[in-house]
């Protein structure tokens, strides 16, 4: 029985008038102030978001999407590879695989290095160039849900405040000698802080029953001023200074000082976090078509998200108390990897997750090099690298919108 067609019900129809073709769309998560339509029948049985189907540029088939998951794959080992080799001591990469092989069982390689060398390829710099792997693909994965949960292309924990959270959730943890929960304490707490502050700047956002880009963005920055202002009160009046120096050079984002005792958790947060979200990518699609849209297809919009903002607080809560709060990444790496891959989250999640490591590892051989034997803490880069970003997206966006508007 073939269903009824509709006139201008259609969720992609309603993308085609005369503005719509005035200028391209480059994001896949619309403001929140967009004018929600119902789908057509025909919407239903596709989830592949209005956006990418608009484009068709930077969309590629299953064999270039292999293929690009192949070559970011291949370019993660060598960004692995540059982290281990590269520092204070420079090992040659075959030395790094050597030391690698040699340590995970191979009997055929000849260990022809120094104990020194060993050490700092395996005990100092392995971790750490895990953990930002894993912060980094955490990040990206985080910062493209979000996106898309909240219909906004400027959403990513840091700028939502999220990150400042469970900053302010690890510090008092920290600054306070918490230990209720023995190891896991610091990372519950800094899960606590992220859920609370990115409840709390939803809600803000919501006032009045509508969600806009501006409006979320400044309650997601005024919030971030408030927990930063409460964070640094915490620390000038603890009496324990050399602890708040150090917790003060943590809330810059780093990656030193981990250890393989303690990378099992972010990684852990990373695995789930990443696999929850391709289950739901078909849901995450369907919320670009807008909250009506997604209703009408059999989402369960309002506890779907509410699912999922527990999931990502989770997940950065883990990644802030492991790397500290580092900035931008998930920002950057969601709007580079869809103008590869289109706006599918099946396709794009993968994608960010790979794209962020690398560009976290990179971004930490940076922070040891660029003023060594000083080192920067790596928030500060993404920072650098972000803030401009974030400028261009909102100049990007304001024209685009004059654009279509004047159409």
């Amino acid at each position: 029985m073939t269903a009824p067609a509709t006139g201008t019900g259609s969720a992609a129809g309603a993308k085609t008038g005369p503005g719509a073709g005035s200028a391209p769309v480059a994001s896949p998560a619309p403001s929140a102030a967009v004018e929600h339509t119902a789908p057509s029948p025909t919407a239903e049985r596709t989830t592949t978001p209005p956006t990418a189907r608009r484009r068709g540029d930077g969309r590629v088939g299953p064999a270039g999407l292999a293929v690009t998951l192949t070559v970011l794959a291949a370019l993660l080992l060598v960004s692995v590879t540059a982290g281990l080799a590269i520092g204070s001591v420079s090992v040659p990469p075959g030395q790094v695989w050597g030391i690698v092989t040699h340590a995970l069982g191979a009997d055929w390689v000849r260990p022809d290095w120094s104990g020194a060398r060993e050490t700092i390829v395996l005990d100092v710099r392995a971790p750490r160039v895990l953990l930002g792997a894993v912060a980094g693909a955490g990040l990206a994965v985080v910062g493209t849900a979000l996106q898309a949960l909240i219909r906004n292309p400027l959403a990513e924990p840091y700028l939502l405040g999220v990150s400042s959270g469970a900053s302010l959730g690890a510090v008092v943890v920290i600054v306070f000698g918490v230990t209720l929960f023995g190891a896991l304490s610091l990372s519950l707490a800094a899960f606590a802080g992220a859920l609370g502050a990115l409840l709390l700047v939803y809600a803000t956002a919501r006032t009045g029953g509508r969600i806009t880009s501006s409006r979320l963005v400044l309650s997601g920055v005024a919030i971030a001023a408030v927990l930063t202002a409460v964070l640094d009160v915490v620390l000038l009046t603890t009496d324990r200074g050399n602890e708040a120096r150090t917790v003060l050079a943590w809330t810059l984002g780093g990656l030193g000082g981990v250890n393989w005792a303690s990378l099992w958790l972010p990684s852990t947060a990373l695995l789930l976090g990443t696999g929850t979200l391709m289950v739901q990518a078909r849901n995450l699609n369907l919320l670009l078509a807008g909250e009506e849209a997604a209703t009408t297809m059999g989402l369960d919009v309002a506890r779907f998200r509410a699912r999922m903002f527990v999931l990502l607080s989770l997940v950065t809560g883990v990644l802030v108390a492991a790397a500290g709060p580092i900035g931008f990444v998930g920002l950057m790496l969601p709007h580079t990897v869809r103008l590869l891959v289109g706006g599918d989250h099946r396709r794009v999640l993968p994608t960010a997750a790979l794209g962020g490591a690398v560009f976290l590892v990179w971004a930490d051989i940076a922070a040891r090099v660029v003023a060594a034997p000083m080192e920067i803490p790596v928030g500060v880069l993404t920072a650098l690298c972000g803030g401009p970003f974030f400028l261009w997206l909102m100049r990007r966006d304001a024209r685009r919108s004059a654009e279509g508007g004047g159409a």
